[in-house]
């Protein structure tokens, strides 16, 4: 790819996240979303986190006004018929992402590739609604997107060589690290990380100890930045718990099964930082 053009939909969390990570490389970026005033969202966090790296002399005023100038917005999804790669940051639900993904196969270049920021959903599944199956490739970008390297790349069972080298190629150039991982429930790092913050809640749940115990205790005992229970409030407990259930069907493992304190936060509508309320007050 020479410069490709990149479409980002979702401007939530992680999709702006991506289109700053692209656009900060050079790269032009289109990001879609169904609602104007989530674009003007996503479009101001990504203002505010280079003005952050301009602050701290990280990146200078005039590269911040590039960047930005690098990304339009639109709310329809044909604005990505020009693209090159397109990434899919929708929320993670299947029924939305297999919809999303005929849209997109429909307007999209033959030759265009197109990728799902997916953290726990068969990347084979999603490729087998286009008619592009080898052009289908996971890119799990991590939160948040413009510090963390990681990118979990996952091969669906159609995913071409080409492809994969392709989209390598493009992560590395972005300052990003890709690992190569077979399509799986969860991946690599859900596989691990989301049953142990799952445990973290049943723990919580039979009252072993508080949550800020329970944070401390994996922290200082295990060398974590962060406590799982506050990581899971940062994720969004909503998230979690769509992840677990991956797993749980995915595998049908009774050691996936979501905690049932879990499940009542989540019908509660405590998700997490993004509704002031998790296993913390925000």
């Amino acid at each position: 790819m020479n410069s490709p053009i990149i479409g980002v939909v979702g401007a939530g969390t992680m999709g702006n996240g991506i289109a700053q990570a692209f656009a900060v490389a050079g790269h032009a970026v289109v990001m879609t979303d169904i609602a104007q005033p989530a674009l003007d969202r996503g479009l101001k966090t990504v203002d505010a986190s280079l003005e952050r790296l301009v602050k701290k002399e990280k990146m200078t005023a005039d590269a911040k006004a590039t960047a930005l100038a690098n990304i339009t917005l639109s709310t329809d999804l044909g604005a990505l018929a020009g693209a090159d790669l397109v990434v899919e940051a929708a929320t993670e639900n299947l029924g939305l992402k297999l919809d999303v993904f005929a849209k997109l196969d429909a307007v999209m270049k033959p030759d265009a590739i197109l990728a799902s920021n997916t953290s726990s959903i068969s990347i084979t599944r999603l490729a087998a609604a286009t008619r592009r199956a080898g052009q289908v490739i996971g890119m799990h970008f991590f939160n948040p997107v413009p510090v963390m390297q990681l990118v979990e790349l996952i091969r669906g069972q159609q995913t071409t060589d080409a492809t994969y080298t392709a989209v390598e190629a493009l992560t590395r150039a972005v300052g990003k690290a890709p690992v190569a991982v077979r399509n799986s429930p969860g991946f690599v790092v859900n596989r691990l990380l989301c049953p142990m913050i799952n445990e973290a809640v049943f723990a919580l749940g039979e009252g072993l100890a508080t949550p800020q115990a329970i944070d401390d205790a994996m922290r200082l005992g295990c060398n974590h930045p962060i406590g799982p229970l506050a990581l899971c409030d940062m994720i969004g407990l909503d998230v979690e718990l769509a992840v677990m259930q991956v797993l749980f069907e995915g595998f049908k493992d009774s050691k996936y099964r979501p905690a049932p304190l879990l499940v009542e936060m989540v019908e509660a509508g405590w998700l997490g930082r993004k509704t002031g309320r998790g296993f913390y007050t925000y």
